[in-house]
Parts: C-alpha cells; sequence; structure tokens
C-alpha cells in the first residue's frame, strides 16, 4: 500500500480497517473505525480533505479526490462505494450505495438511505434527496424505495465488506 503524507498532512487510519497492498492513500484522509480500501482504490486528500465515517468500503478500481481550496469529500457511516467509482468533492451521508462505475461530481449531496445505481453520473451539485435511487447520464431521480429495501441492500452490502476484509487480515 502507499500511505503518503502531503504538505504535512498525514493519514490516519481507524481502528480494524483493511487496506490492500496496492491502494494509495495520500494526504488529508481521516477514516472510521471498520473501514476497507480495496485494490487499486486511490484516496487522494492533496488539495483537500476526505473523511470517511465508521463501516465504509471503497471497492476496486475506485477513486475518491476533492477539488483544490473548494470541494471537500465527506463520506458517513455504512457506505459502499462501488468498484470503479469516482466520487469528486462532494457529500455522501450515512447508509449510500454508489454503484460500480458512477461518478458523483463536485458539491453533490447524497442524502441517507439512498442508492446511486451503477454507472449513474450525477452531475455537479445535484441534491439526492434521502430514500431514492437516483440512475442515468445524467442521474436523475428513478424512483423512492423503503427503508426497508435500502437499509436491506446497503446494509448487506457493508456488512459482506467487514466479512471480506477478515479474509485479508
Amino acid at each position: 500500500m502507499i500511505i503518503k503524507t502531503v504538505n504535512g498532512k498525514s493519514p490516519k487510519i481507524g481502528a480494524d480497517c483493511f487496506i490492500a497492498e496496492n491502494a494509495t492513500i495520500v494526504g488529508d484522509v481521516e477514516m472510521g473505525s471498520q473501514c476497507s480500501i480495496w485494490f487499486n482504490a486511490v484516496l487522494r486528500g492533496d488539495v483537500h480533505y476526505i473523511k470517511l465515517g465508521n463501516k465504509v468500503n471503497i471497492q476496486d478500481g475506485a477513486v475518491v479526490h476533492c477539488t483544490y481550496l473548494k470541494s471537500p469529500t465527506t463520506i458517513g457511516n455504512n457506505v459502499s462505494i462501488g468498484h470503479n467509482a469516482i466520487v469528486h468533492g462532494c457529500t455522501i451521508k450515512d447508509n449510500v450505495l454508489i454503484g460500480m462505475g458512477s461518478i458523483v461530481m463536485d458539491d453533490c449531496i447524497i442524502e441517507s438511505n439512498s442508492i446511486i445505481a451503477a454507472g449513474a453520473v450525477v452531475t455537479k451539485g445535484t441534491h439526492v434527496s434521502e430514500g431514492t435511487v437516483f440512475a442515468g447520464m445524467p442521474a436523475k431521480k428513478l424512483k423512492d424505495i423503503s427503508i426497508d429495501l435500502s437499509s436491506g441492500e446497503i446494509d448487506r452490502i457493508a456488512d459482506n465488506y467487514i466479512k471480506y476484509a477478515s479474509w485479508f487480515k
């Protein structure tokens, strides 16, 4: 793994986290406990801060970055960032699934208990309301989802990633 200090800021990794051998975490990055950063994932806190809550998984090939002095990235608790997703200068609240290959751009707010579908492109400044599914290019509200469905799917994936991480520790 590559863990580097940039401009005097070093990553802070919480308790019981898994970092894959070829993951990259640099600069002003802070993560809570039970997080997992998977193969080829990049968290680049060089131009602004990145904060992750507890029980966040950043899956293979995903990129988390920010915009210089303008848009940090904040990710809440119990969040899954799918394979090859890009999360850039935005706020993701608790209990969210960001689907594989999706893009979430600067100044977006993804409210709790929401799902961004695989391949969606959430354009700059979009506000995803709580308990919704957004899909498409550009991403638009597809539907409302029940708390049972969203928490069931979101919790299942987040819990599975804690289990998967245990296999590598």
